[in-house]
């Protein structure tokens, strides 16, 4: 099989962390910053993306390796304020540094600034990865399918349960959603892109609605441009709205996220 671009940018995930040796107290100091995020009161994706109506979750994301950058100058916090006074449900932070021009540090910046959950979307393949996640401070955490076994998967979530972090587990269209439903994760989201040719389809992200059980929040991610498709979306079966480029390009982001959802 050809390689695909998510696996480059998974070697090169892997590779920075060959290159930098994690701190020697990672473990200790991540359940610290657990239980500082604890004592000031948690913040709940699954609780923020299941209330009523379309919700949104909405990203910062600098740039992207289909679309290049997205916005410039791009400030991270004030894209997330705007955000939220949209009324967005939750904050998505991409942080890969060298295929999406993240920072990690992005992810104590904005949850400093907003009172909403913030998650982490990146391409973790380790148990490192996620103790660094919570030693951001991180509400939740994005892990992908694709790039995991089912045991490894079931090893993740439940690491994840130990640092008081949320996942949203994610497929992609041109994949069965069989394993991620099977894994138990609670929240589920399905991309619209199919890697082997970098295409959306909102329509295929409808069909596989149905594949998704009922008792889990439902995420519509990619490819979404306007209240239209949030609209057959959300007749589908869909709880929530991972939205990135349309949101990052706007000219007002908080006037396009009240848009977005209707109001």
């Amino acid at each position: 099989m050809a390689e695909t671009i998510l696996d480059r940018i998974v070697q090169a995930a892997e590779d920075r962390m060959a290159a930098t040796p994690p701190r020697p107290d990672l473990e200790d100091a991540a359940h610290a910053a657990v239980d500082r995020r604890r004592a000031q009161g948690l913040r709940s994706l699954r609780k923020a993306l299941s209330a009523p109506g379309p919700q949104i979750l909405a990203e910062c994301k600098h740039a992207s390796p289909s679309a290049g950058v997205l916005r410039e100058p791009f400030d991270p916090v004030i894209l997330a304020q705007e955000y939220e006074t949209g009324g967005a449900a939750a904050i998505s932070v991409v942080v890969e540094p060298e295929f999406f021009l993240g920072d990690p540090d992005w992810i104590p910046q904005v949850r400093s600034a907003v009172a909403l959950p913030v998650l982490r979307k990146d391409f973790i393949v380790s148990e490192r990865q996620l103790y660094e996640t919570a030693l951001l401070g991180a509400d939740a955490v994005l892990l992908i399918q694709r790039l995991l076994s089912p045991d490894w998967t079931l090893a993740l979530l439940e690491l994840a349960r130990n640092l008081e972090l949320e996942v949203l587990l994610e497929i992609f269209v041109d994949e069965d959603p069989e394993a991620a439903v099977a894994s138990g994760a609670q929240i589920l989201g399905v991309n619209a892109r199919n890697l082997a040719t970098f295409e959306t389809s909102v329509d295929r992200v409808i069909e596989l609605a149905d594949a998704l059980p009922a008792d889990r929040v439902r995420v519509a991610e990619s490819g979404i441009k306007d209240h239209g498709d949030i609209v057959r979306l959300t007749e589908a079966g869909y709880d929530a709205f991972l939205i990135g480029e349309t949101l990052v390009r706007s000219a007002d982001p908080a006037r396009a996220v009240a848009e977005l959802a209707g109001r």
